[in-house]
């Protein structure tokens, strides 16, 4: 049995990938917390106790991004990227759907 092809995530810095990754997490964690989606209170609340630390961690990756001096984001690179990492889907977590036509 062969195992699934991935597609090759594009050329990234340590830093743009340490963004890249943090961003994902900050994501997921807002997509949790989404009254569209969530089940319950503590559910909710533990991806909010999550999300600070995330932030933290996404300032901190883009910090050391700025003091590297990559003082441009590639949005092009770092949107293969998101693809790659399933972004579009969790990024679908954070939104409130269209209404149903009546």
């Amino acid at each position: 049995m062969e195992s699934p092809e991935f597609a090759p995530l594009p050329a990234l810095t340590r830093a743009e990938g340490e963004f890249i990754d943090r961003y994902l997490q900050v994501l997921d964690q807002v997509g949790r917390i989404n009254p569209v989606h969530g089940a319950d209170t503590y559910g909710a609340l533990r991806a909010a106790q999550a999300l600070v630390s995330y932030s933290v961690a996404l300032r901190e990756a883009l910090a050391l991004m700025h003091e590297r001096g990559e003082s441009r984001i590639h949005a092009a690179t770092l949107t293969r990227a998101l693809r790659v990492l399933d972004g579009e889907r969790r990024s679908g977590r954070v939104t409130v759907p269209p209404t149903p036509p009546s």
